[in-house]
């Protein structure tokens, strides 16, 4: 997959800003800015791309080969979000008992 486009990019950066101002997620950013937050955004979206092959050969040969590009995304933010919070990736993916 190639990198996201800027307008991506900063929906991505709009949406973690919306997340972690709400008051009832008990993070906060106190000590990075907006153009530092937007800068780690691009940083990892490169690091993606630039790391991609590397992801790709990791997986077992059946998932390599079977599961579509999206699909291997999919399982790398779920096991990424399971990694952060289980409570977060059942807020995406809903129930995952």
């Amino acid at each position: 997959m190639a990198p996201l486009p800027d307008a991506d990019r900063l929906r991505i950066w709009r949406g973690l800003m919306r997340y972690w101002s709400r008051v009832n997620v008990g993070e906060s950013l106190l000590n990075i800015v907006k153009a530092d937050l937007r800068a780690a955004v691009d940083a990892t979206d490169i690091w993606i791309d630039n790391n991609q092959a590397s992801y790709n050969s990791a997986l077992p040969v059946a998932a390599r080969t079977n599961l579509t590009a999206i699909q291997k995304t999919l399982l790398f933010c779920a096991v990424a979000l399971a990694r952060v919070s289980i409570n977060l990736l059942r807020a995406v993916f809903s129930e995952v008992d």
